[in-house]
């Protein structure tokens, strides 16, 4: 006779176990790789060489083809020999090629680190999109404000930037290059977060428990990444990296950091599309002055400031939750967005019970009967052995699988 262990067979309604290990204890952010107990010391190292080669490379890939593609069309090239697609063409193709680096992320963190990719997002293993409005709505005026400052300041470095003329490109030409910035800058900001804030921050706390030396080293390499400017561009980038660090950790996602970096730069190559010259100028963030910093930083900390009020009173939880493993790629059980208790998981799909298979969950039915008890020889329940003297037996249904008549009378065997 063959015994079935573990119930019925998979079905509607069941839920097979999941074959990652279930973590006894909450996770922060930055300790998001040991999410399904695979971790072991080299698989940060690992990953963090795809990432860097596999973005390499596929930047690599993207400058061949678009030589390829500008020599058949006869493009014009610059004093160095490389073809130019204009202002707008070269500039999408910048965007592009930090872009690419996004989905190596992903690829990374599910083939290394064994884990699913949505946990690089957030604690709830996926971009929290209603919190991401939030923070874009909250982001918005300060970035717009900040803008605005630098524009009615003088400059301060006894360059050119406060006397040059400013000509406006024409209508179509801003048109096609606040398309082309609209389409391309928010995937090449996230990018950026999920490179920085995210893989190597995950990275680092894959063996450190404190936020700060989760924090630390990716704040320096982000600002370095946007080359040798000046001193005070550098410390800028340095504590843009190292707020909106401590600031993932402490909501628990990427999305604050995705909110302000993406809107900083829709807002500036927005407004550099419609000024003749300015999209092929390579100023990036690491070359303002002191008046620039002066005002950018007061505002880093503020939106931080409000951010992590909003986060407080939305209840935004910035840990992961205990006991459950994921439900597939990138997707918890539990309910991590603003406010409310945790919602139930996609699909109507039940949840995981908190404790040890049928604990606390009340009995559940099986082919060996209530709570998978095996029958005792002969047909009796063992539960019975242990019932007090003179407890009548449980009912028990006629043989052969029939059931009562609607009118409480048994049917006559035949």
């Amino acid at each position: 006779m063959t015994i079935h262990a573990f119930g019925p067979p998979y079905g509607a309604g069941r839920v097979p176990p999941h074959p990652d290990p279930v973590l006894a204890c909450p996770l922060p952010y930055h300790r998001m790789a040991l999410t399904t107990g695979r971790h072991q010391s080299w698989r940060p190292i690992a990953g963090t060489g795809v990432v860097l080669f596999g973005a390499v490379f596929l930047m690599v890939v993207l400058m061949a083809a678009s030589e390829i593609a500008a020599a058949v069309l006869d493009r014009p090239a610059d004093a160095d020999g490389i073809h130019t697609w204009g202002g707008i063409g070269d500039t999408a193709l910048a965007l592009l090629s930090v872009a690419v680096v996004m989905p190596v992320v992903f690829l990374a963190a599910r083939w290394v680190q064994r884990r699913p990719a949505g946990t690089v997002s957030s604690v709830a293993g996926r971009l929290r999109w209603r919190w991401l409005g939030m923070c874009l709505a909250l982001a918005l005026p300060l970035a717009a404000g900040s803008i605005g400052v630098f524009a009615l300041l003088p400059a301060s470095g006894g360059g050119d930037t406060g006397t040059e003329e400013v000509n406006w490109v024409g209508l179509p030409s801003f048109l096609l290059g606040l398309a082309m910035v609209c389409v391309l800058v928010p995937f090449q900001a996230a990018a950026e977060e999920y490179a920085f804030r995210g893989w190597l921050v995950q990275a680092v706390g894959a063996w450190f428990r404190s936020p700060w030396i989760a924090v630390l080293p990716q704040s320096l390499l982000f600002a370095a990444a946007h080359g040798w400017g000046t001193p005070w561009g550098f410390a800028d980038l340095t504590v843009f990296g190292l707020v909106m660090g401590l600031l993932t950790i402490r909501t628990g996602g990427l999305e604050a950091a995705i909110a302000l970096h993406l809107l900083n730069n829709l807002l500036a190559m927005g407004i550099a599309a419609g000024i003749a010259g300015a999209l092929e100028s390579d100023e990036t963030a690491a070359d303002m002055d002191w008046v620039a910093a002066a005002v950018d930083i007061p505002v880093i900390l503020l939106y931080a400031a409000v951010v992590l009020w909003m986060a407080r009173r939305r209840r935004v939880a910035a840990v992961s939750e205990a006991g459950l493993p994921p439900y597939g790629y990138g997707v918890f059980p539990a309910g991590h967005l603003a406010g409310g208790a945790p919602a139930g998981p996609p699909g109507g799909v039940p949840p995981f019970p908190t404790a040890a298979w049928g604990a606390a969950s009340g009995p559940r039915p099986g082919p060996h009967g209530p709570a998978g008890r095996l029958p005792a020889p002969g047909g009796q329940d063992p539960a019975a052995e242990h019932s007090p003297p003179g407890t009548p037996p449980p009912a028990q249904g006629p043989p052969g699988g029939r059931t009562p008549s609607g009118n409480g009378e048994t049917p006559n065997a035949t």
